[in-house]
């Protein structure tokens, strides 16, 4: 054997030696490493709707505080369509590294594998890690003022004299209002036509406009446009009158059982390292409870939640189970 072959098998022999002795660093050593300098990066929060929506503007206000809190970048990159699926494929094509986080409703974290059964891209509770339940908040059934109706019950009646020549407006197929327009359907027994939109605000800029004839909105995205006089609201829907609107009536009040409650929650794909989701989650609630930041969201009609990861996840599941049979009863597909 020459020089050069009895070279690499020392150097073989060598390296071998090295690795059983451990010396050198395990896979185990490098994720420990990765953690420590977290984040080191911008970091990119991917919204499933067009930028000017609640969702947007949450994103954007919360991950300006949460950007003070890490000393790091934070961006916003919308991704609306597919009621949220393909912003959540682009989140999983992603590491799972904490570098790629999603901010969604119901519709994507507990609604649509219900809704595209077995072409659903995604699992919520098996490919998704909870960060944070960030916000709760009411909806509204709103109305255009040509509509001649001013409460719950004339416009029940109305939709009943009128089966599908009416139509109703969406943020987007398995949107909460989308889903509660559904219920309202099952519950009075009315007929209409969904016209779903790629977000919140061009949905009631489309019913402000007269190309819809109603709409179950939540509070961030109406409140702005009621006030304007551009819309008309008919109800609340949560199960109690709102302290911040005690002449509103609730739904439940003219169709009782009637509630509907929108959420948002942080999430990153499943695997990300448990040290940088609770990283995350403090940051996040940290940012949430500053009396600043929490008073504007407050007026902008978002409720504050926080909290740990766990309560969000609960909450995904007991909304998958509630939506999931609504889809049922609805005979609702979209495959």
């Amino acid at each position: 054997m020459n020089l050069k072959g009895i070279y690499m098998k020392l150097i073989v022999a060598l390296v071998s030696a090295v690795v059983m002795c451990g010396v050198l660093p395990s896979a185990s050593v490098y994720a420990q490493a990765a953690k420590a300098e977290y984040p080191s990066k911008t970091i990119k929060i991917i919204v499933p709707y067009v930028p000017g929506g609640s969702t947007d503007l949450l994103a954007r206000t919360l991950g300006n505080a949460v950007s003070e809190k890490l000393k790091q970048s934070v961006v916003v990159e919308n991704v609306p369509g597919a009621s949220g699926n393909i912003a959540v494929s682009q989140l999983l094509k992603q590491p799972a590294d904490g570098y790629a986080i999603f901010l969604g409703t119901s519709a994507a974290l507990a609604v649509n594998p219900h809704l595209y059964k077995a072409n659903s891209p995604y699992d919520p509770l098996k490919d998704l890690a909870p960060i944070i339940l960030a916000t709760k908040q009411a909806s509204q059934v709103l109305v255009h003022p040509s509509v001649p109706v001013k409460t719950m019950q004339e416009l029940t009646a109305y939709l009943k004299s009128r089966p599908n020549r009416d139509n109703y407006a969406t943020a987007g197929n398995g949107s909460p209002g989308h889903l509660g327009n559904e219920m309202y359907k099952l519950m009075t027994g009315i007929e209409m036509t969904h016209v779903p939109y790629k977000g919140g605000a061009p949905a009631l800029a489309g019913l402000a406009g007269g190309q819809t004839t109603m709409s179950i909105a939540i509070l961030p995205e109406s409140m702005a446009l009621v006030n304007a006089g551009l819309l008309r609201a008919l109800a609340i829907t949560t199960l109690e009158r709102s302290p911040q609107f005690p002449n509103l009536p609730t739904v439940s009040e003219s169709v009782p059982g009637f509630e509907l409650i929108s959420w948002y929650g942080f999430v990153v794909k499943e695997g990300t390292p448990k040290e940088i989701v609770s990283m995350l989650n403090v940051a996040f609630d940290t940012a949430l409870h500053e009396a600043g930041l929490n008073r504007r969201l407050s007026e902008m009609g978002f409720n504050i939640v926080g909290g740990k990861p766990e309560k969000l996840r609960e909450l995904m599941i007991s909304e998958s189970d509630k939506w999931g049979r609504i889809v049922v009863e609805a005979n609702i597909s979209l495959n």
